[in-house]
């Protein structure tokens, strides 16, 4: 062996024994290394919320946002996509989301891979049973769950409202003399008595009986008035599609929606409408407690006759679901991202903003009447801390749904 191939590996040898004695003291002594810089950029989180929580969401999460809450060190960047629950999922029906499927990212076009980076990482619709048809659609497309109803994922209420009926005070009166409580059968009677208001009672200036229903097109809550309209003609919490087929609800229910005034030009915020233009929108209707809550004092103000709250007998439940795609479309970090904002609305604190909403809490610990709450303050109105009736309507199936908005569009929407 010459000189020179010796010294080589004489080096070679001494590089190696550095190199192994470097290894086993950092293995020994790992808190005395410093690491490397690391890009960490903010954990994108997107949520499509439900019209209505969507003002007490969106502030949240600028106070979360502000309050610079971090996961794995990472700034959580919480953004909220405002988007009615219907629309939201006939978006999910329709994957115009951009789902994976049996595809890597790898194999999306420059199109494709700009409309997954804005894929929403959570979801909080008005209900429950839009969460179950959006999961029942995948599930069946993909072949597995998109929405959990168990483990850390699950869809958990994080506030509730319910469906109640606005009536101003001089018609009601007028309505319980006549036939006692304010129901749909009522509603029905108002709607179709041929002389108006004279016939019931009312004051001939009043016109004819004018109904207030939420576009089913522009806002969950137009579904929901007529399945509970369902649930009072059947007497029953569970309804089917044969039912809102049947000739004689569907006569019934044309006869009481024929006195809904502008359905083509109707808002999706109906009780906003009330406030603004007063009579001219209708005399009530069955609308979200928390919408009637926080135009109240609009209400009351550019108006002499006060709006009161009456609650129906088979009370629809809106308990909007915090719910996390669980899909490989969002990343581990945006999901528990999602989770730790979740956390933030079910605090106390937050909480709270929401009753300041016209919405009740679901933490345990807070009650309805506490901070600046919307039920103490119209309690004279009609607002109740407890519900006096439970009789709540389950959830309808796609097959009743579609049903309905096929019935609207060519009963009513047309006219």
């Amino acid at each position: 062996m010459n000189r020179t191939r010796l010294v080589f590996i004489v080096v070679v040898l001494v590089a190696l024994g550095i190199v192994g004695i470097s290894l086993a003291v950092r293995a020994l002594n790992p808190g005395e290394q410093p690491l490397a810089p690391v890009a960490r950029g903010p954990i994108e989180v997107r949520i499509l919320t439900a019209l209505p929580v969507e003002p007490w969401v969106r502030e949240a999460a600028r106070q979360f946002n502000a309050e610079e809450h971090k996961l794995s060190g990472q700034p959580i960047r919480v953004e909220v996509i405002a988007m009615d629950g219907l629309t939201a999922l006939g978006k999910w029906d329709r994957d115009e989301f951009g789902v994976l499927g049996d595809r890597t990212v790898d194999e999306l076009t420059a199109a494709e891979k700009s409309k997954l980076a804005q894929f929403p990482t959570a979801w909080i619709p008005d209900t429950r049973y839009l969460v179950e048809l959006a999961n029942a659609s995948y599930k069946e497309r993909l072949g597995r769950d998109v929405f959990l109803t168990d483990g850390e994922y699950r869809a958990r209420p994080i506030a509730i409202s319910l469906f109640v009926w606005g009536v101003y005070q001089s018609r009601a009166d007028v309505l319980k003399t006549k036939y006692g409580d304010v129901d749909w059968q009522t509603i029905h009677d108002a709607a179709i008595a041929k002389g108006g208001w004279p016939e019931l009672g009312g004051d001939a200036a009043w016109g004819y009986f004018k109904l207030v229903v939420p576009n089913p097109r522009k806002n969950a809550g137009g579904l929901a008035a007529m399945i509970a309209a369902a649930g009072e003609f059947y007497n029953r919490t569970t309804v089917s599609t044969a039912d809102v087929t049947n000739p004689q609800f569907q006569k019934w229910l044309g006869e009481l929606m024929g006195a809904v005034t502008d359905v083509s030009g109707a808002s999706a915020y109906t009780a906003e409408d009330f406030a603004l233009f007063g009579y001219s929108v209708g005399d009530g209707g069955q609308l979200l407690e928390s919408d009637l809550l926080t135009n109240m004092q609009g209400i009351v103000t550019r108006w002499a006759d006060p709006l009161v709250i009456l609650y129906p007998k088979y009370v629809t439940w809106f308990d909007f679901p915090f719910t996390v795609w669980v899909g490989p479309e969002t990343s581990a970090l945006e999901k528990n991202g999602a989770l730790e904002f979740q956390k933030y609305l079910l605090s106390a604190n937050v909480q709270k903003q929401a009753i300041a909403r016209g919405l009740r809490p679901v933490n345990p610990d807070v009650g309805v009447m506490e901070g600046d709450s919307l039920f103490a303050r119209w309690e004279k109105q009609g607002a109740v801390a407890v519900v006096p009736r439970t009789t709540a309507m389950r959830s309808p199936d796609r097959e009743v749904l579609l049903a309905l908005l096929r019935w609207f569009d060519l009963n009513v929407a047309k006219r």
